[in-house]
C-alpha cells in the first residue's frame, strides 16, 4: 500500500468510528428529554428512571465522542497538511463554531448528569434541552464543513493562493442545506431504531420488567419511525443537489456509467474499464425521470470525465444501494408502525409492543441505521475522489510527505480497537449489568414525586 493509501485508510477508519458518536450525541439527548418531559407531565417514575439510564448512556458515548473526535483534528493536521494550509482559513468558522457548541454541550450534560437533586426540575429539564439542541447544532457545523469539500464556495483561487475568503458563505455553501438535514434525520433514525431493537428485543425475549421497556420502546419509536419515514424525501433532495454540483458522484452512485438518458441501476457491479454492468437489473428511463421529469432527459455518465477523475465505481455504486436498502427498510417498517398505530386508535388492533412480528421487525431493523449511516458517509467522501476539495484540489496533492504512514495507521487502529472495547464493557457494566440487578420496577406511587417548577429534587430511583 502506498502512503496515500494508508493515509485515506487511516481516515476511513477514524471517521467511521467517531461517526457513530457523533451521531448519538444527536439521537440520544433527544430520547432523555422526551423522557424527562414526559416524566414531568405524568409524574410517571418509569420515565425518569428512563431518563436517568439514557443519561448514562448519553455520557459514556460523549466521552468516548470527544476522544475520537480529538483524534480526528490531530490527524487532520498529521495527513492532510496542505489541505489545511489552503482550507483552514476558509472553513474554519464551521470548526470554531462547532467546538463552541460541544463544549456548550459538555457542561450542560455536566449540569443533566449532576444536578438532578441541586435545581428545580424544570431548570433540570432546560438544561437537557441545551444538550439536545447544542449536539444538533455541533453536527450541523461539522456538515457545512464537509458539504464546503464537495461545494467549495467562500474564495477564490489566485495563483494557486487562497484570496478574498468570505467565511459565512463558505459555511452556508449550496450542498449545506441538504446535508445537514438528512444528516441530522440519519442521526435520529439511527439512534431511535438502535435503541427501539434494544428494548423490542427484551419485550420479545419477555423480560420480567416488560413496563420499563415498553416506555423506552414507545420514545425510542417516536424518534426514530418519523425520521426514517421523511428520510427518502430528504434523500431526493440530496441527491438532486449532487447531480447539479458533482453530476460524476451521482453516475458513480446510480451506476449511471455512459452518458445518455439514465436508468435506474439495482445491483450489479460496474466494471470500470469497459463501462459496463454485471448482474445488474435497469428500469429504463426512470433515472432521467426522477432528476428532470423526462425518462429521455441526457444524463452525465461517469463516461463524461477522463479516467484519472473517477471516482472507484464498484464501492461507490455498491455504498449507496447498501444506503438506499436499509433506508427503504426502514421507511416500509415506520409505515406499518404508523398503520398500526392508526388502528390501534381506532380499537382494531394490539399495541406495537404486543405485536411480536413488529418486535421482530424493530430487532432485526436495529442496526440498520448505522449501516445506512456508514454507506452514506462512503458514498459522500469516496465519491468525491480523486478530490478532496471538488475541482480545486486533489487527494494526492493534499497528503503529508512524511514517509512510514503505515506507523500512524497501525497505532490509530489499535487506539480505535481499544476505545471500541472499552465502550462495550462500560455499558455493559454501567446500563445492562445494573438493569439486571437493580429493578427499574423499584418506583412506587407513593415515593415524593416533585412537582413541576418547584424547588424540591428528583426523588432518587
Amino acid at each position: 500500500m502506498s502512503d496515500l493509501l494508508f493515509a485515506r485508510s487511516q481516515m476511513a477508519m477514524s471517521l467511521a468510528f467517531h461517526i457513530i458518536f457523533a451521531v448519538v450525541g444527536v439521537g440520544m439527548p433527544a430520547l432523555m428529554v422526551i423522557a424527562e418531559g414526559r416524566y414531568l407531565m405524568s409524574r410517571d417514575p418509569l420515565q425518569l428512571e428512563l431518563a436517568k439510564r439514557w443519561a448514562k448512556g448519553t455520557a459514556i458515548l460523549f466521552a468516548v465522542g470527544a476522544v475520537s473526535g480529538t483524534v480526528l483534528s490531530f490527524e487532520l493536521g498529521l495527513l492532510w497538511p496542505t489541505f489545511m494550509e489552503h482550507a483552514g482559513a476558509v472553513i474554519g468558522m464551521p470548526f470554531s463554531l462547532e467546538g463552541f457548541a460541544f463544549f456548550t454541550e459538555a457542561i450542560f450534560l455536566g449540569i443533566y448528569l449532576y444536578a438532578w437533586k441541586r435545581i428545580p426540575p424544570r431548570a433540570h429539564f432546560a438544561a437537557g434541552v441545551v444538550v439536545a439542541v447544542s449536539g444538533a447544532l455541533s453536527g450541523a457545523f461539522v456538515v457545512c464543513a464537509n458539504a464546503w469539500m464537495n461545494a467549495p464556495a467562500g474564495f477564490r483561487m489566485v495563483n494557486g493562493q487562497v484570496t478574498d475568503v468570505d467565511p459565512v458563505a463558505a459555511m452556508f455553501n449550496a450542498a449545506a442545506p441538504s446535508q445537514i438535514v438528512h444528516m441530522t434525520l440519519a442521526s435520529f433514525a439511527a439512534t431511535g431504531f438502535a435503541v427501539a431493537g434494544i428494548h423490542a428485543f427484551a419485550l420479545r425475549r419477555g423480560t420480567p420488567h416488560r413496563a420499563f421497556h415498553r416506555a423506552a420502546l414507545q420514545i425510542a419509536l417516536w424518534v426514530g419511525l418519523p425520521a426514517a419515514l421523511v428520510q427518502p424525501l430528504s434523500g431526493d433532495w440530496s441527491a438532486r443537489s449532487v447531480a447539479e454540483r458533482q453530476p460524476v458522484k451521482l453516475a458513480a452512485m446510480e451506476g449511471h456509467l455512459k452518458t445518455g438518458p439514465a436508468a435506474f441501476v439495482i445491483g450489479g457491479w460496474p466494471n470500470a474499464a469497459t463501462l459496463e454492468h454485471t448482474g445488474a437489473i435497469e428500469i429504463p428511463g426512470a433515472l432521467s425521470f426522477l432528476l428532470h421529469g423526462d425518462p429521455n432527459a441526457v444524463v452525465k455518465g461517469v463516461d463524461a470525465v477522463p479516467p484519472d477523475e473517477r471516482p472507484p465505481l464498484g464501492i461507490v455504486h455498491l455504498a449507496f444501494q447498501i444506503m438506499i436498502a436499509c433506508g427503504s427498510v426502514m421507511a416500509a417498517l415506520s409505515v406499518w408502525g404508523a398503520w398500526r398505530w392508526w388502528r390501534r386508535k381506532r380499537g382494531s388492533g394490539s399495541a406495537l409492543p404486543d405485536d411480536r412480528r413488529f418486535l421482530t421487525a424493530v430487532v432485526l431493523a436495529g442496526p440498520l441505521g448505522f449501516i445506512a449511516l456508514e454507506a452514506g458517509w462512503t458514498v459522500t467522501e469516496v465519491g468525491r475522489q480523486p478530490w478532496i476539495v471538488q475541482g480545486i484540489m486533489r487527494t494526492a496533492d493534499a497528503v503529508t510527505p512524511m514517509p512510514g504512514l503505515v506507523v500512524s495507521f497501525a497505532l490509530f487502529t489499535a487506539l480505535y480497537i481499544g476505545l471500541a472495547v472499552t465502550v462495550v464493557f462500560l455499558l455493559w457494566r454501567q446500563i445492562i449489568k445494573t438493569g439486571v440487578s437493580q429493578t427499574p420496577m423499584g418506583f412506587t406511587s407513593e415515593l415524593p414525586i416533585p412537582t413541576p417548577g418547584s424547588t424540591a429534587s428528583y426523588p432518587t430511583p
